[in-house]
C-alpha cells in the first residue's frame, strides 16, 4: 500500500475538512486548551476568501469550525513560511472575532477564536520550542490575560528533529503529519493502533483517491515547487543587484543563509551592518 503526504492541500482538507470527529481529536490533542474548554462537538463553517490584499497570498483558509460553546477554530497547513503570514493569521482571526457582533451578540457574549497554524518550515531559530502559543497578556503581570484571540504556530521540522517516540495523542498526530511522505510504502504501526489515526491513514491511501483527485494532489506540489523556484530566483536577482550596488558578496551570502534560517530583518541588519531597506530589497 502506498500513502500520500497528509500535508498536501487535498489530503489535509480530506482528513480534517470532511471528518469532524477527526478534526475534534486533532484539535483537542494539539491545541493548548484548558480543561473546561475542550471540544465536545463541532460544526464546519464555510471557508473564506480574504479580500485581494497584496501581502496576503493563497488566502483561502483550510478549515474553519465552531464548537458547541461557540468557540471558533481556524486551522491552516502552510508549506512555505513568508514574513506576511503572521499578519494574515491575525487578520483572519480578528475578522472572525469581530463578525460575532454582526450576528446580534453583545460584547460580553463574544466567544474566543483560536488560530492553529502548522508550518512545514522553521521560522523561529531563536527558540528550540516547536509550539508557539500567543495570547493578549499584560506585559508586567503576565497572569492577566485578555480573552478572545489566541494563536498557535507549530514548526513541523523542529518537532520532527526531536525524535519523539511516546504515544501521547498530540505526539502521534504531529508524527502523522511530519513522518508520512509522498508515495510512502507502509507507515508506523503506532498510527494504526489508534482508531482516529488509523482512519486518517486510510483516507490518504493512494488507492482511496480518484484520478481527478490525484491530479489535483500533484498540481498542488507543482505550485509549491514553482513558488520555491520563484523565491530562489528572486533572491539570486537580489544577490546580483546587491553586488552591482557594491555590497560585499560575503555579506550577501550571510543574508541568504540568515533568511533561510528564519532570522528577522532587524537581526540580519545588526549581523551584517546593512540597512533594513537594503535587506528587504534583496
Amino acid at each position: 500500500m502506498r500513502y500520500l503526504d497528509p500535508k498536501n492541500d487535498l489530503t489535509f482538507k480530506r482528513i480534517f475538512g470532511e471528518h469532524p470527529h477527526l478534526l475534534k481529536s486533532f484539535l483537542n490533542a494539539v491545541m493548548p486548551l484548558a480543561e473546561g474548554k475542550k471540544i465536545v462537538s463541532l460544526a464546519y463553517l464555510p471557508a473564506e476568501l480574504v479580500p485581494e490584499i497584496p501581502i496576503f497570498k493563497n488566502s483561502i483558509v483550510d478549515v474553519r469550525c465552531v464548537d458547541e460553546k461557540g468557540q471558533q477554530f481556524i486551522v491552516e497547513m502552510q508549506m512555505l513560511w513568508t514574513d506576511s503570514f503572521k499578519s494574515r493569521v491575525l487578520f483572519n482571526a480578528s475578522k472572525a472575532y469581530i463578525r460575532q457582533v454582526g450576528k446580534g451578540i453583545q460584547y460580553k457574549g463574544l466567544q474566543p477564536v483560536y488560530s492553529l497554524n502548522i508550518i512545514n518550515e522553521n521560522f523561529d531559530n531563536k527558540s528550540d520550542n516547536y509550539l508557539h502559543h500567543y495570547k493578549i497578556i499584560h506585559t508586567q503581570e503576565r497572569e492577566k490575560v485578555i480573552e478572545g484571540l489566541e494563536f498557535i504556530f507549530i514548526e513541523l521540522p523542529k518537532f520532527q528533529s526531536k525524535n519523539f517516540t511516546d504515544k501521547r495523542l498530540q505526539v502521534l498526530w504531529l508524527r502523522f503529519l511530519s513522518e508520512i511522505s509522498d508515495q510512502q510504502e507502509g507507515i508506523s504501526s503506532d498510527f494504526l493502533d489508534v482508531p482516529e489515526l488509523k482512519e486518517a491513514s486510510e483516507l490518504i491511501l493512494e488507492s482511496a483517491l480518484s484520478k481527478g483527485e490525484l491530479e489535483t494532489y500533484d498540481k498542488y506540489w507543482d505550485s509549491i515547487s514553482t513558488e520555491r523556484t520563484i523565491r530562489a530566483d528572486s533572491f539570486e536577482t537580489g544577490l546580483e543587484q546587491g553586488i552591482e550596488q557594491g555590497i560585499e558578496q560575503e555579506k550577501l551570502i550571510i543574508v541568504r543563509n540568515a533568511l533561510n534560517m528564519g532570522l528577522s530583518t532587524p537581526d540580519i541588519a545588526k549581523l551584517t551592518g546593512l540597512s533594513e531597506q537594503d535587506i528587504e530589497r534583496l
